[in-house]
């Protein structure tokens, strides 16, 4: 078996568009599984430069997997003991919830293995 590892990561601008619909952050922050494949998230480390609170949320086709609150102008590392299989043929992106007005930058780093 044959594992390969993968980061969703980078520094990007956001601006608040409420808190009920998780919006894109970056079209860099989405990643699909090819056929065949089994995908696992890992861990999420992230920071928040805005002076209010954040949440990312981890999305599989478009459906909610996990919420990462990052506190304001803060940061969190979450190592995830509970690791799901991620079957080839979905979609993981990144999405943001945060108040409306609230702008400033986020930093993700989304670590994952395939195999």
């Amino acid at each position: 078996m044959t594992l390969k590892n993968l980061f969703l990561q980078g520094i990007f601008p956001f601006d608040g568009a409420g808190v009920e619909k998780p919006v894109p952050i970056h079209s860099q922050l989405s990643h699909y599984v090819p056929d065949g494949v089994i995908n696992q998230t890992l861990y999420f480390r992230g920071g928040n430069s805005s002076p209010e609170l954040i949440t990312v949320v981890l999305m599989r086709d478009g459906i909610p997997m996990r919420y990462f609150p990052i506190g304001a102008k803060s940061d969190v590392h979450v190592p995830l003991r509970v690791v799901e299989d991620i079957e080839g043929g979905s979609l993981i992106e990144l999405r943001l919830l945060a108040d409306t007005g609230v702008s400033g930058s986020v930093v993700v780093d989304l670590g994952m293995v395939e195999h």
